[in-house]
Order: C-alpha cells, then structure tokens, then sequence
C-alpha cells in the first residue's frame, strides 16, 4: 500500500471537504481569478477566515495566486482541479446548484480538461453519434474514420497515444456525455485550427465563431447552438 499517496489522497479531500473551501473552490470554477476579499464573501466567511482556507487550498496545489498591482487573485491550479470538482458535482447530484452559480456562457461551451465540453460538447457527442461514426463502445466506424479525417483530424496519431482513444465523460451541467479522450482532444484542436471556437485566455470559456456556426450547421447539422 502506498502511504504516501494514501495521505496526499486524504489531505485534498479533507482540503475540499469542508463547506466554506467548497464554496470558494466553485466559485473559480469559471477560470476567473478573485481576491480573497471576494471569496470570503462568497463563501459566508470573515476575511481573516477565508485567509486561512485559501491558505490550506494553496497548501493543497489546489488554488494559486498572482499579484496584479496591489492585489492579488486567486484561481483553480489547472484544468486537472477543474475537472475534479466537476465529477464531485455529479456524485454530489448538485446539478442544479452548480449550473445557479455558473455563468451561461461557461455552460455553452467550454473546455474539460483538453477536449470540448458544455453544450456544445454534448450536441457533437450526440450528433457523431446518431451519424453512427462510432459504435456504443466509442470505436470510431469505416464512415466515422472518413469524416473526421475529412476535418484533418490524423486517427492514427491520435491512436498513438499513451491514453484511451475516446470515451464518455459526462458533463455536470448537461447531465449527459460529450466525447473525451485522444479523440476528443483532436477534435478541440481541430475546431481551434480551424477557428470554429476561440478559446479564452483567462478561463476555459470557448467562444463558437460565426465561420465555426456556418460549418457546424453544414458538416453535422447542428442548427441550435448556444449563444
């Protein structure tokens, strides 16, 4: 057994576990960063208070700080936390909740780790899938192979990889899954290469252009995309 893991492991959940850290942790989830003036009143808690949760969380490596002039702000540290709080939400069933405090354009479209998620991502997911350019299993189909590779996507690199070729990840704001893994990933970039979304600097935020709703509509018949 692997102590010292066991105690990482053990030392993020009680991190997170306790309700005013949660609160702050979510309240980032939109990849924006805030003052620890802000979060303590997020979070319900006196300034002094939440100085000393963001200190555990920064302890953790689940929150970091930067100085911008005389402030400083804190965020979720990567995509990796981001995506943890997004499965404690669906294990949690605190769809609802979450989807209250997040803004509408992070639940249209946005990333998951490196792959697109949102509604977006869900709409793609379900549209490949009624194309039959994968089986229930997530492997890609002779006419799923032609199509994708149509768009540039290379398969076989994305074959290649040390990881799993695609799959379902379920989104916390749809309920429902969008494709994740090396293929889901190629599809990102694919869509960023071809300027159908623009990413977000300071979030994780995906922004579908008017050339991305043209060849959206045209190439998978997607017709009511998110604002």
């Amino acid at each position: 057994m692997n102590v010292g893991h066991d105690e990482a492991v053990s030392g993020i959940a009680a991190a997170i576990g306790e309700p005013a850290r949660a609160r702050m942790l979510y309240s980032l989830a939109d990849g924006r960063g805030r003052t620890s003036t802000e979060l303590a009143m997020l979070a319900g808690v006196t300034p002094s208070t939440a100085s000393v949760h963001l200190k555990r969380l920064a302890g953790q490596q689940l929150v970091k700080v930067f100085a911008q002039g005389k402030h400083r702000y804190f965020s979720l540290n990567g995509d990796d936390v981001a995506v943890a709080l997004e499965a404690l939400g669906v294990l949690a069933g605190s769809r609802e909740r979450l989807v209250t405090q997040t803004p509408q354009h992070l639940r249209a479209a946005r990333t998951c780790y490196d792959h697109i998620a949102g509604t977006l991502g869900v709409l793609l997911h379900d549209r490949m899938r009624e194309l039959r350019w994968f089986d229930h299993a997530y492997a890609l189909t002779p006419a799923g192979s032609k199509a994708l590779e149509a768009l540039g996507i290379d398969i076989e690199a994305a074959r290649g990889l040390r990881r799993r070729f695609a799959f379902a990840c379920l989104d916390w704001s749809e309920r429902r899954p969008h494709l994740a893994g090396a293929l889901g990933a190629a599809l990102l970039q694919m869509a960023v290469k071809r300027k159908w979304v623009q990413q977000d600097l300071d979030s994780r935020v995906l922004t579908i252009t008017r050339i991305g709703r043209r060849e959206l509509l045209a190439r998978f018949g997607l017709e009511d995309l998110p604002g």
